[in-house]
């Protein structure tokens, strides 16, 4: 699911490579990764996990897709300016829909300008294309499993040590699900952008078992993804977004929280 800048740089004139800048679009402006298109995936946050609410979408993220240009035959890779949550978010997306060939950029800009890779401003348009997909629906879940299962599944919270203890207030309620374990999502990173290795990871998730039915969630599936990515790197297969996150369950008021 990673791909590094130098094999990066070796395919960029691939007619099936779709390369997606995750960052604002006024970063991209800026500069970007020659043939790049910018898709800012923090816009599209998803806060009811509901079947009707899943059910919509299931149709939002396809027609997004679709209008991106993404088809089976296509290799993707999104990047963000370091091994961030938002690449992360499409990487998990697109697993989420089944698709063969899936990269996040390990280290994003960061990483690839410290190579002095090639760099370009000008914006490159979308080529759209009907996407479909085989929805994986082990990678997800919403709130009414995780109630169901609080005592079963174990709960990653890859938001800051504040928004889990309820120092930081970003819902209508504070703190966290009951039984999660906080993991910082920052912590995946390394100082030059790229995701550790497998030694540090290991440490960062120890009090969680390879058996385990895992969760990761966070304010809005983001970062959350990122962990969710990070946990499948260290060869962890049960691994579950919950895309809704506190963004949901801290507004429900007949959700249990600590």
């Amino acid at each position: 699911m990673f791909i590094t800048v130098d094999d990066l740089a070796k395919i960029l004139e691939d007619p099936n490579l779709i390369l997606v800048d995750t960052r604002s679009y006024k970063e991209y402006s800026i500069e970007h990764i020659p043939s790049a298109v910018n898709l800012d995936l923090f816009y599209y946050h998803w806060s009811d996990t509901s079947k009707e609410g899943m059910k919509a979408f299931d149709m939002e993220m396809q027609k997004l897709l679709s209008y991106v240009g993404i088809t089976k035959e296509k290799k993707v890779v999104f990047y963000d300016e370091v091994s961030g949550m938002s690449a992360a978010r499409g990487v998990w997306l697109l697993l989420y829909f089944s698709h063969p060939q899936i990269f996040m950029l390990d280290g994003g800009m960061k990483k690839w300008k410290s190579k002095n890779l090639p760099l370009e401003t000008k914006t490159n348009g979308f080529k759209p294309a009907k996407f479909s997909g085989k929805i994986n629906k082990n990678i997800i879940v919403g709130y009414e499993y995780i109630k169901k299962n609080l005592d079963k599944i174990k709960l990653v919270d890859a938001r800051t040590q504040e928004e889990f203890n309820g120092t930081v207030i970003r819902a209508a309620r504070s703190g966290h699900i009951p039984n999660a374990i906080n993991v910082d999502w920052n912590f995946n990173i390394t100082e030059d952008g790229t995701m550790k290795d497998n030694k540090s990871l290991s440490g960062l998730y120890q009090k969680i078992s390879k058996d385990d039915e895992i969760v990761t969630y966070c304010q809005g599936g983001y970062r959350a993804a990122n962990s969710f990515l990070a946990l499948k790197k260290l060869g962890f297969k049960n691994v579950k977004v919950y895309v809704g996150s506190w963004g949901e369950w801290g507004n429900r008021l007949d959700l249990p929280v600590v």
